[in-house]
């Protein structure tokens, strides 16, 4: 996950965190790397912001106000080839400025339920570049990195363990393996022969490693409860069959690596300054609803972020 940040989705961003009950995903759980910018794309060269690209009516478009359109319209651009964006964002930055000019002409900017919007859309604006220039741009380094600390030590340590099983349709075939078992029999040889879970057939029941919660109940419960080497002496059922199941290994499962999960770190240390000053300046603000449900529906939902 990027956080390379135009105004457009910096705007959206806030929204987000302050109208909205989605927060982000524990820390812990983004062990996903993200993806790596291609190193063969050759750096752009810097372009002058005030150069004129077209004019509309006589009106200058130069390249900051192209570069914003592309940065607003960026998803109606995602399926574009990279070299046709700029043409695009350009055509529909035309489109808009002769749209707009006929708008004028015609009065539809002197519209109240316009005049409203866009008193809306001027607050968002704003909205955005406050979190922008006060939250996003004054995170630290050092604040990601005592982010990810603390997440690190507040998460418990994890089990995983390394597992096989042999998987069949009924108690009497489980209670028959288990009987092989305890008289010598290898483990690794009845799930090939025996096993009805086709991914086990041909590598002795492997299961690899897996961590609480990832088997459903029966199964997790049997496996986290055997030492290491032993198998389950009783057959255990789940809801696709039963299972005898046996532990290879047990180890303590390593967190993800701070360059893995760094870009969410930042984002939860985004999150926390946003709130906080949302915080402080609804304290400071005073706001009346009318409406005493409304009132209601709105502390509500306050108190839960």
């Amino acid at each position: 996950m990027s956080l390379s940040f135009r105004r457009a989705s910096l705007a959206s961003l806030g929204l987000a965190l302050g109208f909205s009950a989605v927060l982000l995903s524990p820390l812990m759980a983004q062990e996903t790397k993200p993806a790596q910018p291609d190193a063969a794309a050759p750096a752009a060269a810097p372009v002058d912001p005030n150069a004129v690209v077209a004019t509309i009516n006589g009106e200058k478009l130069t390249e900051a106000d192209l570069a914003l359109a592309e940065g607003e319209l960026s998803q109606q651009f995602a399926q574009l080839p990279p070299e046709q964006r700029r043409a695009a964002a350009l055509s529909a930055a035309i489109e808009i400025r002769v749209m707009a000019k006929k708008a004028v002409d015609s009065g539809l900017d002197k519209d109240a339920d316009f005049q409203r919007r866009m008193a809306f859309l001027q607050q968002r604006a704003l909205h955005g570049e406050v979190v922008e220039k006060e939250v996003v741009n004054k995170v630290t380094d050092a604040e990601v990195r005592a982010r990810y600390d603390q997440e690190i030590a507040n998460t418990p340590p994890v089990n995983e363990v390394h597992a096989r099983h042999i998987l069949v349709k009924t108690k009497d075939e489980a209670e028959a393996i288990i009987k092989q078992l305890d008289g010598g029999a290898d483990f690794q040889k009845l799930a090939n022969e025996h096993t009805s879970d086709p991914s086990g057939k041909s590598n002795g029941g492997d299961l690899g490693w897996f961590g609480p919660g990832q088997m459903v109940p029966e199964f997790d419960k049997a496996a986290f409860a055997l030492d290491v080497g032993k198998y389950s002496k009783e057959p255990v059922q789940s809801q696709f069959g039963w299972h005898v199941i046996k532990v290879e290994d047990k180890r303590a499962k390593q967190p993800p690596a701070f360059d893995d999960v760094k870009d969410q770190a930042r984002q939860a240390v985004i999150r926390d300054k946003y709130f906080a000053m949302v915080k402080e300046l609804r304290a400071a603000a005073k706001v009346e609803i009318a409406d005493e449900k409304l009132k209601a529906a709105v502390d509500t939902m306050e108190s839960a972020k």
